[in-house]
């Protein structure tokens, strides 16, 4: 007779597929937040047009870092199929999350057998964070998670912990040239689909390798890797790859929160750092401890420095922390460190799911929650699809700087200037300014006139009275008006 499962074994594997079933039903929902217009917008444009998409946000012919090979995928999927955009959307998402849950899996099975461990892991990727909540594109908590899971960051980062896995058993096995050749495919795709989770990949791939000791035979076949690494996004037709290493000045600004409340976003996380002490204490080449100590020295250098847009690395300091808490529950030498281990960490990933609790109102319906779990649901934002049975594909809509700017473009129009800092677009600056100007409180009506000619505005935004030359046509939430541009 079958010996019945531990409940050491059941416990995070049922909490890892509660957390998963919860973000299948996120996915359903789609809560909108942050950069979901840019994606939708970028899969509008290649719907249209695969070879020459032009500026995802505004009327303009130039090339864009978000036309990714993943975003290439969606479009031609939206294009074939005749899909809303938003429906492309949730199938990438589904894509990302299984490619994340089964990364994860593969990589920690490189790192320990103890069947428990990889939903241990997942657990600690998503709870072990700290008590501020933090919301941000390639930061994989689970509130932050559930507003970017259809981003391409996601997928990048899902790759990346299989380019993790994939390259630890090559550089051990001794892998012949076909397999490197792949490998450096995997590693170009990754950076061309999301620059910092690539950065984060490359630190992660760098300390696997470190940490095998190679031999002389795998540096030739890692040399030819990198080589097809490199070679494929300068290759790739859609954007300069390498000219996004000059378009740090503009980023800076905007990656400056990243510095902000640390302890309070992160304390949980040094559990981890200790166990990653005790790793590092046991082998000065553990991967983990590598794969930390580098990307440590990445986001500090950040900081000191004043180049805040580093601060996009953290994740590598923070996985090999989470995963390292995790192993060391499964691994620690006493029964007796195990339990404690375990406590302690249980503790942790509970104050955590609390923290982010909040994510449960995506799927259940906020006035159904308890009252303290409704308290730490934010509503996500208004989309503008009230709008589009006047605005057509291609309309050029005058809207404010901000959330307007970001959202109107996921529905096919453009916006005058970009809700996004565009590094390839040459006239970003004379486009915002155009925009502060038309809706400066002194600018006359003439001059409005000419700033709507000069662009081609067919509509315009807003949520004050009609001005000379507009007609209402609709109203929206939030007191937003739409006008049309009499001619």
């Amino acid at each position: 007779m079958r010996a019945a499962p531990r409940p050491a074994l059941v416990a995070p594997q049922a909490a890892a597929a509660v957390v998963v079933l919860l973000l299948l039903l996120v996915i359903v929902r789609l809560p909108w937040a942050g950069d979901l217009g840019m994606h939708a917008a970028t899969i509008q444009r290649l719907r249209q047009d695969l070879l020459d998409p032009g500026n995802p946000l505004v009327d303009a012919d130039t090339p864009s870092p978000y036309y990714s090979p993943w975003m290439l995928v969606l479009g031609c999927v939206a294009r074939v199929s005749g899909l809303s955009v938003f429906v492309v959307l949730r199938l990438g998402a589904l894509a990302g999350l299984g490619l994340l849950v089964t990364g994860v899996w593969r990589y920690v099975r490189t790192l320990t057998g103890h069947r428990a461990a990889p939903a241990t892991a997942l657990l600690s990727l998503l709870f072990l964070w700290g008590t501020a909540p933090f919301k941000w594109s390639g930061f994989y908590g689970l509130d932050s998670l559930a507003l970017t899971v259809s981003y391409p960051s996601l997928f990048a980062l899902g790759l990346a912990f299989h380019l993790w896995a994939w390259l630890g058993r090559a550089v051990r096995s001794g892998a012949g040239w076909g397999v490197w050749i792949g490998l450096g495919a995997l590693w170009a795709v990754i950076l061309l689909c999301h620059q910092f989770s690539g950065v984060v990949a490359t630190l992660g791939a760098v300390a696997t390798v470190v940490a095998a000791r190679p031999g002389r035979g795998v540096w030739l076949r890692l040399g030819g890797g990198l080589v097809v690494g490199l070679a494929v996004p300068a290759l790739w037709p859609y954007y300069d790859f390498f000219a996004l290493f000059g378009a740090g000045d503009g980023l800076e600004a905007v990656h400056r929160p990243l510095y902000e409340d640390l302890l309070g976003r992160y304390w949980l996380v040094l559990l981890g750092v200790v166990a990653l002490g005790l790793r590092g204490w046991r082998d000065r080449r553990d991967p983990l401890w590598l794969f930390f100590v580098l990307g440590v020295v990445v986001v500090t250098a950040g900081g000191v420095s004043g180049h805040y847009s580093w601060g996009r690395a953290l994740p590598a300091a923070l996985i090999p922390a989470q995963i390292a808490a995790a192993l060391e529950v499964c691994e620690a030498g006493r029964r007796g460190m195990r339990m404690g281990w375990a406590c302690v960490l249980g503790a942790a990933l509970a104050l955590g799911a609390w923290t982010q609790v909040g994510t449960v109102g995506y799927v259940v319906e906020p006035g159904d929650l308890p009252e303290a779990v409704a308290e730490k649901y934010r509503r996500p934002w208004a989309g503008y699809h009230w709008m589009t049975r006047w605005v057509k594909y291609g309309d050029v809509v005058m809207a404010r700087e901000g959330r307007p700017a970001r959202q109107i473009p996921a529905y096919g129009a453009y916006t005058v200037a970009p809700g996004y800092p565009d590094f390839f677009l040459p006239d970003e600056g004379r486009r915002e300014g155009a925009v502060r100007k038309y809706f400066a409180a002194g600018t006359s009506g003439e001059e409005r006139g000419e700033i709507l000619r000069e662009y081609g505005v067919r509509w315009v935004v807003d949520t004050r009275g009609e001005g000379v030359g507009l007609r209402e046509v609709a109203r929206g939430p939030e007191g937003q008006v739409l006008y049309a541009v009499v001619r």
